[in-house]
């Protein structure tokens, strides 16, 4: 092990640059749903659903990607997802009806896959050495949730003086952009000789048959949930469930007066927070045993969520939890990914790990969907708050029996 190599190599600035601007692409798609929907006067479910379709087409095209990249090259891959990404944006800026959106946003989800978590952790797990690759793993992580912090607000800037179909021409512009950083993002191979001689049959054979890749499958899915529908939902959960903000109190001091409007500010304190959690995971993924840190992080969600909804909502709850719930937001990502590296080897972690994230964005999708079906019914979301509780809890169980050592390559195994 090579002590010496750096953290901060050319593969982790480009591969934190590509995630940003990805993310903050992205992450800004709900700032769209009030002009598209009084542009065309549609039910505000009708791009909640395009929505939901990108989430469920970014977990589909992410093991695609994964597998493209191991075959004809990771560089490559990103230059198939961005195309995708603007081709996905400027169809939709002229796109007209709720179907031609929907079906729109399956290639702008594939776009996100190419450019997103699967490929690009698999580039940057494989440049970097073992000791810096759990922490280098959780700076591109914590890259995507900056563009999570600044995409928001800078859709929402742009639209004060251009059209969100121009935002949309822009947001593909910038997608396309970033490419050039892709010569820096040259991966030297670190797979062993046993497993570059395994085929990609053979991984997924092996990992098909161990039950650990099986609960690490499992216990993603609460982490999509949980995410998606807080995203999707908690901005209006606050605005509805909130007490009134005082006048002359700390928060209209700073000029939030309205509880719409702490709701939009818990989104960016979460993405904040997040910042921090994700770095510090990446910190203990290198000291620590993986599978017991994601079991805390699960744990520690069902607790944080479950106190929420049972006290009175405040503002300063929602300020609380927003931070908590913030700083273990994206934590999972750079131990769930490490994990597959640490057990399956580099060689074929982008498609395994795509795999595993296919389950995130099923619950991310399940979480947007079922968010708004439920308090269609209910008119609360209350029911579907516990829902999150309870599958969190479930993915803290879940991680507990993991194996957690290095599975040999199937040539190997006998």
């Amino acid at each position: 092990m090579d002590t010496r190599t750096p953290l901060l190599t050319p593969v982790l600035i480009g591969g934190c640059l590509v995630i940003l601007v990805g993310f903050a692409i992205r992450a800004s798609f709900g700032v769209f749903q009030i002009p598209i929907a009084e542009e065309f006067n549609w039910p505000r479910a009708e791009f909640s659903l395009a929505i939901a379709i990108q989430n469920l087409a970014w977990g589909i095209g992410q093991p695609i990607f994964g597998a493209i990249a191991e075959k004809i090259g990771d560089r490559k891959a990103i230059i198939m997802g961005a195309v995708l990404y603007a081709i996905g944006l400027v169809l939709s800026s002229v796109a007209v009806s709720p179907l031609q959106h929907q079906l729109l946003e399956i290639l702008v989800g594939f776009g996100v896959a190419g450019t997103g978590f699967g490929v690009i952790l698999a580039v940057v797990g494989r440049a970097s050495s073992d000791e810096n690759r759990s922490m280098s793993l959780a700076i591109a992580t914590a890259a995507g949730s900056a563009g999570q912090v600044f995409g928001a607000p800078l859709a929402e800037w742009m639209l004060g003086f251009l059209s969100w179909q121009e935002v949309f021409l822009v947001f593909a512009v910038a997608i396309l952009a970033v490419l050039a950083v892709l010569p820096m993002m040259r991966s030297p191979q670190q797979a062993t000789r046993a497993e570059l001689e395994e085929s990609i049959g053979q991984v997924l054979i092996r990992a098909a048959k161990d039950p650990s890749f099986t609960l690490i499958f499992l216990g993603f899915f609460s982490c999509g949930y949980q995410l998606a529908f807080v995203t999707a939902h908690f901005p209006a959960l606050v605005a509805e469930m909130c007490s009134p903000i005082q006048a002359g109190g700390m928060l209209a001091g700073l000029g939030i007066s309205t509880t719409s409007a702490l709701g939009a500010i818990a989104i960016s304190l979460i993405g904040l927070a997040n910042i921090a959690g994700t770095l510090a995971a990446g910190w203990a993924g290198k000291r620590y045993t993986k599978k017991y840190l994601l079991a805390g992080i699960y744990t520690a969600r069902t607790i944080i969520a479950g106190a929420f909804i049972l006290f009175p909502i405040t503002p300063a709850t929602v300020l609380i939890f927003s931070v908590l719930m913030g700083s273990l937001w994206l934590a999972t990502v750079p131990l769930t990914s490490g994990l597959v590296a640490h057990i399956y080897g580099l060689r074929y972690m982008g498609t395994l790990y795509g795999i595993v994230f296919f389950s995130h964005q099923l619950g991310s999708f399940m979480g947007v969907w079922l968010g708004g079906r439920m308090y269609d019914i209910y008119g609360d979301y209350t029911m579907v708050w516990w829902i999150g509780v309870g599958v969190g809890a479930f993915s803290a169980l879940v991680h507990l029996p993991i194996r957690e050592n290095r599975t040999p390559p199937q040539g190997l195994a006998a």
